[in-house]
Parts: C-alpha cells; structure tokens; sequence
C-alpha cells in the first residue's frame, strides 16, 4: 500500500526508528485498539477515500496536538497514501508552548512567531518539501475539523466520557494518555512532556505501520 516516501528531517527519523523498537512494550490491550484504527484507516484507503482523523481531548492543548502530528508524520514516514489528521477539544484554548517544546526538541520544525497570541497558530513541517502545517486550539465541531465520516479519537478520560456520542463520526476510539499538565511548573515538566510526546508517537506510528502492510 505504500507509496512515495518523503524525507523526514534527521533528528525525526532517527527519533521514528527508535520509537519502531519500542513497539513491543505496547500492551496486547491497547495493541487491540491501535490495530482497530489501523483498520479503519485501511479500510478508507481500500475504498478510495481520505481518511479523515480528529484526535480529541478536553482542551486541544496537549495529547491531541501530539496524536495529529504523530499521526500526519507516520503516514509520510511509512509512505502512506493522504491521510488527513485534524484535532480538537470541547473547548478551544491554545497549543500550549510545553507541549509545542516537546515537539521541537524531537525534531518538528515549528514556526512560533505568533506565540504571543491568545491561540496562536503554528506552521509546523516534518520534510523540506512539505507545504506547512497549521496547528491551532479548536472545538471539534468546528472548522477546518470535517462533519462527518471521520474518525474520532479520544485521547483523554475526561472528553471520551463529556462526549459519549461524537456527531459525524463513523468510528470512535478511546484511547487515553496520562496528561503531562500535573507536571506543569515542576523540575521534571520538560522530561515528563518529552516522555508523553514519545508515548503518543509509539503509538500512532504503530497504528500506520499496520496500515502500510494492510
């Protein structure tokens, strides 16, 4: 199913191909889930459609900015046909900027010239020839997050039970993360949202690699 595979910055596919080697720490139960969204995502592929992908959490400031770009960076890393990734909360805040370090320090180039904005919105890329990536806090529902037939990811407890039905979506999967916010401020914030970035990103590269030989 592969097709034409982009060149990822350095630091980013050497960061890929130690994130490969932690797959087997994967539980079999969350591997159930991952390899259910592998599925799904196959599934619209084999059909000739885009897969569309909204990762969600409470605030859209943290996991599910990470599981977007996670996600948008394995179907180029693993050569994918397009796969569209969006993100959102039940209410919009901000990318917040310990979640936007965590990205850069593994390698995401991410232009922050309007971080002093309210919700600022960031170009992030993962390639040299890449049309950039906007990443911003939005609700959901809201646009540029499609309305129906996509998939709707829950990376947070809080969202997956304030939002037990998900308008348009035709899958649903709860998959939560431990939020790297309880450790906001403290003298291990920046390892904690590096270990969560790299937790999110095990994760979701497994989930495309499943799709690259489905």
């Amino acid at each position: 199913m592969t097709v034409n595979q982009p060149t990822l910055f350095k630091d980013l596919k050497e960061k890929c191909i130690e994130l490969e080697g932690r797959f087997n720490t994967i539980s079999e139960e969350r591997k159930i889930k991952l390899n259910s969204l592998s599925s799904y995502i196959s599934s619209k592929i084999k059909a000739d459609e885009t897969p569309q992908l909204v990762v969600i959490c409470t605030h859209n400031s943290r996991r599910s900015h990470m599981g977007q770009l996670w996600l948008a960076l394995g179907a180029s890393y693993y050569g994918l046909p397009e796969v569209l990734t969006y993100s959102g909360g039940t209410e919009a805040t901000a990318f917040h900027p310990n979640a936007v370090n965590a990205l850069r320090k593994i390698g995401f180039k991410i232009d922050t010239s309007q971080s002093d904005k309210i919700n600022p919105a960031y170009k992030v890329t993962w390639t040299d020839t890449m049309d950039s990536y906007t990443a911003l806090s939005t609700k959901f529902d809201e646009a540029p997050n499609p309305t129906k037939d996509f998939a709707a990811i829950m990376v947070c407890s809080e969202a997956d039970q304030g939002c037990p039905f998900v308008p348009g979506c035709d899958f649903r999967l709860s998959l939560p993360f431990n939020d790297p916010k309880e450790f906001d401020g403290t003298d291990i914030q920046d390892q904690k949202y590096s270990e969560r970035c790299e937790d999110i990103g095990t994760e979701m590269l497994f989930v495309m690699s499943k799709v690259a030989v489905q």
